[in-house]
């Protein structure tokens, strides 16, 4: 996961090059972020290549070139269903589904759970939730919410005029409210992933 200087980098290079058609430098970096340092920004950039948002060509001014999540595809053979009830017929066509596009678009980070509280939503101690950044979030949309800026906690959320409810898929538990300033939107859960080990 990026640290916020790291993300506010990459998101003025994006920003940048999509208004400039190419790359800007170390000083416009700088410049335009608000970092004191050059050498920070080397540092934040030497992140975001081993985070693999960018790369840097080098020999070149301005040498900074944005990674495509698309290019770095990683695919698996999606070999069909499987009954989880009354038996299906069993087969052996083999479409390959693309786990990159699925759990590492731009914007994602991962969360191991901790606690029960979502388990009739299928998501359980120990499971790593995937979540896209945002910081809002519709009705019935399972988010990651900091409360009063201090824990965070994944529930399904809803917003009514003066009240936000966090809502657990736990029978045994209760909802969670609080006045709309105490809440923050930090994510949406996209996805989860379960080993058996």
């Amino acid at each position: 996961m990026l640290t916020l200087g790291q993300r506010r980098t990459y998101d003025f290079i994006k920003k940048f090059m999509k208004q400039h058609d190419y790359a800007p430098t170390a000083a416009e970096i700088a410049a335009g972020t608000g970092i004191k340092s050059r050498g920070v920004v080397h540092r934040y950039l030497k992140a975001l290549v081993a985070a693999q948002k960018i790369e840097l060509m080098p020999k070149r001014h301005r040498n900074i070139s944005l990674v495509d999540p698309m290019k770095m595809s990683i695919g698996l053979p999606l070999l069909g269903a499987i009954a989880a009830g009354q038996p299906i017929e069993a087969f052996e066509d083999a479409d390959p589904i693309d786990i990159a596009k699925i759990f590492l678009g731009e914007g994602r980070y991962a969360l191991t759970v901790r606690g029960d509280s979502m388990i009739e939503e299928g998501i359980f101690d120990g499971d790593i939730v995937v979540c896209e950044h945002a910081d809002s979030a519709d009705n019935g949309q399972i988010v990651v919410a900091l409360i009063d800026n201090q824990e965070a906690t994944l529930k399904r959320f809803e917003r009514t005029k003066d009240q936000i409810t966090l809502h657990p898929a736990n029978e045994h538990l209760q909802p969670m409210v609080f006045e709309p300033h105490r809440v923050t939107i930090q994510g949406i859960f996209v996805g989860l992933l379960r080993t058996s080990w």
